[in-house]
């Protein structure tokens, strides 16, 4: 959905990271803001969240390790 303000085009980023944008809509020295949206790779799409999960440091990968973990916990108090 592009806002009547708005205007939407790709680009292929060349060396050094350049981009270029030409329009004729663009009016000569008209202030405007650019927002770079990058398409994410076949990788980085096909990521989903639930496979964060256990991923962190000092997180359980399975519900089953973070009952083994409380077990052992519980224990070591009773020692």
């Amino acid at each position: 959905m592009t806002r009547p303000n708005e205007i939407r085009q790709k680009a292929i980023v060349k060396p050094g990271g350049v981009i270029e944008i030409c329009s004729p809509e663009l009016p000569s020295g008209t202030t405007v803001e650019v927002i770079i949206l990058m398409e994410l790779t076949s990788d980085e799409s096909e990521r989903f969240l639930t496979s964060f999960i256990g991923a962190a440091k000092g997180s359980f990968a399975t519900p089953e390790a973070a009952d083994q973990f409380i077990r052992q916990e519980r224990d070591s108090w009773e020692s």
